[in-house]
């Protein structure tokens, strides 16, 4: 089978499309024949090197998957079931998603909604997965559209164009930060009611500033996530899940208890099966899928070393789709 494998030596780490024994595979009680993966951030940091991201060597990169159970030691599923995994350390400490079958534990996944092909899901992938439990946690603490304007930043991404896309039909006036101005009208075409300029939240700012969103979803991080914070009406409501624009939090505790701002850490990767389940549902009932060609880049596996570069150096909008199979 074909997939990429990134091998470590004295000499460093490299990725390359490679022929691999399907006797390589690693244990697990599932066969998956991979219809379609991805090409996250987490996986370019994978493939380049530029991030502590594999744990062990040999490595087939990519954390998400779609794909048909070939063969399962699992009551829970049974072959031609088709199934999606997003996270659990898959691409990292074992064998993901960019190759032509993967072995895996049955825990990991869950059944693909009917709604979504294979290329579908992985255009929604774990981004857009994340993007819809960032917006069930803002529902879960009482945000409603009523109450304001909702923020996502790094909105031209894979998480913040789903956030967008999600929110708008929802019926929240969304408010898009991103760096890229030329993409201003593929955020309006997304949902945006407008857009904000990634510099107008990157300087350090004041513990309290004017009071703008009622709710936000971040994936940047770093002073952005500090000044977001700052800058949320009473008793805003902030989900936080990356950290694109670095690890730190420069911040106080002034939005917290003053103004009762609610911050909300968003894990995606050990996520639980209800709530993987609970989101896939809500995107199949909220997200528009003739959006999805429209965030969509297909490459072939062929492509994804050079494609990871390009993600890293932020020359990439929207998600990445690799069809591995054909």
């Amino acid at each position: 089978m074909r997939g990429i494998l990134i091998t470590k030596d004295d000499s460093g780490q490299s990725a390359a499309l490679t022929e691999i024994a399907e006797s390589d595979l690693p244990e697990g009680d599932v066969t998956v024949r991979v219809e379609c993966s991805t090409l996250n951030y987490k996986d370019a940091l994978a493939i380049t090197g530029k991030g502590p991201v594999v744990r062990r060597f040999p490595m087939v990169p990519g954390i998400d998957l779609a794909g048909v159970v070939e063969s399962s030691g699992s009551a829970e599923f049974r072959p031609g079931d088709r199934v999606v995994l997003n996270g659990w350390g898959v691409g990292e400490g074992h064998w993901g998603g960019l190759a032509e079958k993967a072995r895996l534990k049955a825990e990991w996944l869950i059944p693909l909604e009917p709604a979504f092909s294979a290329e579908q899901a992985m255009a929604i992938g774990t981004a857009g997965y994340t993007a819809m439990l960032c917006v069930l946690a803002l529902e879960r603490q009482g945000l409603r559209p009523e109450a304001g304007e909702v923020l996502v930043t790094g909105a031209a991404g894979g998480v913040g164009s789903v956030a967008v896309a999600v929110l708008a039909k929802l019926g929240y006036s969304v408010v898009a930060l991103t760096g890229r101005a030329e993409e201003a009208d593929y955020l309006t075409h997304l949902g945006a009611a407008r857009i904000l300029e990634r510099e107008a939240l990157s300087a350090p700012g004041k513990p309290l500033a004017r009071e703008q969103w009622a709710g936000a979803v971040d994936v940047v991080g770093g002073q952005v996530l500090a000044n977001v914070c700052a800058g949320m009406k009473y008793r805003g409501v902030v989900t936080a899940c990356g950290l694109a624009g670095g690890m730190g939090f420069p911040a106080t505790v002034a939005p917290f208890i003053l103004r009762g701002v609610t911050l909300v850490g968003i894990d995606s990767v050990m996520a639980p099966k209800a709530e993987r389940i609970a989101a896939w549902r809500r995107l199949a009932q909220d997200l528009d899928p003739g959006l999805l060609a429209t965030m969509t880049r297909r490459i072939t596996l062929e492509e994804a070393p050079q494609v990871a570069e390009d993600l890293i150096a932020g020359r990439v909008r929207g998600r990445v789709i690799v069809p591995v199979q054909g």
